[in-house]
Order: structure tokens, then sequence, then C-alpha cells
């Protein structure tokens, strides 16, 4: 059966605004979570930007990144048995090592996210632990798990980005998390692209083979 053309359209228009550097609503299967998250890309965060996401969402602040950026900055995973239901692969939360003070402020997460991003970053420009969590990008992306950090890489692909990200859930005003026609309302009321996981699984072109040799960010745009 072929795709609906709204799928296709949401597709693009998540890649060319994630290519902007703007903000993208992704959807997680409902199947899933049912969740949606904050996402953009890395290298080009701004403090705004990061208040926005703090705002609006858990306050956990994720950069989904790959495996290989992550061994070149020496960040192992947070725990050696990961319980967690979803496999959600945790790094070592890290700080920027300059320019910082407390670490935690929308101004100083968006420092440190930038450096993440910096191919030119080394493992000693990074304090350990800190405000920001990496996530480790399983390579062939969102076909072989369709988890947000693996959109999120992806997208950063399509996008010609280096494939580093944001991501943060995002939470209704009761506390819960936000949902359903509850994440199509927020996407509406702050003119943001809304997309599934399941419409980047279909219509974004298979790059993850770029992501594997990523460790210096060469530039895919």
């Amino acid at each position: 059966m072929p795709a609906a053309p709204d799928s296709a359209r949401r597709a693009a228009e998540a890649v060319a605004a994630f290519a902007r550097g703007e903000l993208v609503l992704v959807q997680d299967d409902e199947d899933r979570e049912d969740e949606g998250d904050l996402v953009c890309a890395a290298e080009t965060v701004t403090p705004e930007q990061v208040a926005f996401v703090v705002r609006w969402t858990t306050g956990i602040v994720c950069v989904p990144m790959t495996g290989a950026d992550l061994d070149r900055l020496a960040l192992p995973q947070m725990v050696e048995q990961n319980a967690e239901s979803l496999r959600t692969a945790f790094a070592v939360s890290v700080d920027a090592a300059a320019g910082i003070t407390t670490g935690v402020s929308a101004a100083e997460r968006a420092l440190t996210i930038r450096t993440l991003a910096d191919p030119d970053t080394t493992a000693a420009d990074l304090v350990r632990p800190g405000h920001v969590f990496p996530l480790r990008y399983r390579e062939g992306g969102l076909r072989v798990r369709r988890g947000h950090t693996e959109a999120t890489v992806d997208l950063a692909l399509a996008a010609g980005r280096r494939p580093v990200g944001v991501l943060a859930e995002l939470v209704a005003e009761d506390g819960s998390m936000m949902r359903g026609p509850q994440l199509r309302a927020f996407a509406s009321r702050h003119r943001l692209p809304h997309v599934t996981v399941g419409e980047l699984a279909e219509h974004l072109p298979p790059l993850a083979g770029a992501a594997a040799g990523s460790a210096r960010g060469a530039d895919v745009r």
C-alpha cells in the first residue's frame, strides 16, 4: 500500500526544519512509549532553544550521538548492566570544561551541547559528571531500533548536519507525559513540525552507514 502523501510531507518538513537549526516534535510509535520529544541539531543549539526545551519537558536534556564520537570523547555507558525498560543507552553525563559555572543554566547547557557536537572537542574539554546526558546511537539507526535516539541522529544525517542532536521528552501540565492529541495541539500552538518515528523510518534515506565513520564529523551536506 503506498505511503500517504502527508506522511512524506511531514518527514520532509522535519528534515528541512532540522537543517535550519529549528526544533522539531518527534512522536514515538503508539505501541512503544507514545511520547513526544523536542529535537534539534546540537551544533546550532541556542540558549533560547534550551530554555524552551527545559520549560516544556522533563528538563533532562539528552544528546544522541554515534558510538564513534562517544568513544573519541572517552564517554562510556553510564552503567555496565542497562536495566532500563527500553534499553536507552545513556553515557556518562558531562559539562563543558571551559566557560561553565554550575553547568545547569540554559546558556551553559547549550555550550556543553555545542562542545559535544564540535569535531575538534577532545575528552579533556569535558568534565564528568555534568548536566547534559549523551545517548549512544545504535548503528543502523531506525532500521534496527525505532527510538528517539536513532530518529534524532538519522534526522541529522538527512539534514546534512553532524550526527549529534538534542532531545527531551514533553510533559503535560498535570505532570504526566504528553501524548496523542496533546502533542498535536502543542505542535500546532508553537508552530513546530510534527512527525512520527514511523514516518521517519519510512521516508528517511538509509544514511545510517554514514554515521559509523563520523568520529571527525565529515560534512555530509
